[in-house]
């Protein structure tokens, strides 16, 4: 292959892989956006929490609620 036609593959494949990693980001930003009744948690959680990720608050038990922190959605105790 010559040289000059080297160049616009070359950035025809980089092109390509970024429309695709763009769909990609755009779909996984809309999964985790916060849902409405999800609010930043008052407090640290512990590590272990971090384990057990939740999306909404019928994903926790009884008192506890799911709220955003720094590893993602996780299950915080009201009490």
């Amino acid at each position: 292959m010559a040289p000059q036609t080297l160049l616009p593959v070359l950035v025809l494949c980089v092109l390509l892989l970024q429309a695709q990693g763009g769909y990609r980001d755009k779909k996984r930003m809309q999964k985790t956006q916060l849902s409405p009744e999800i609010k930043v948690c008052q407090q640290q959680p512990k590590l272990y929490l971090c384990k057990h990720l939740c999306e909404s608050h019928r994903d926790c038990q009884a008192n506890n609620i799911c709220c955003s922190t720094y590893c993602g959605n996780v299950c915080m105790s009201i009490l």
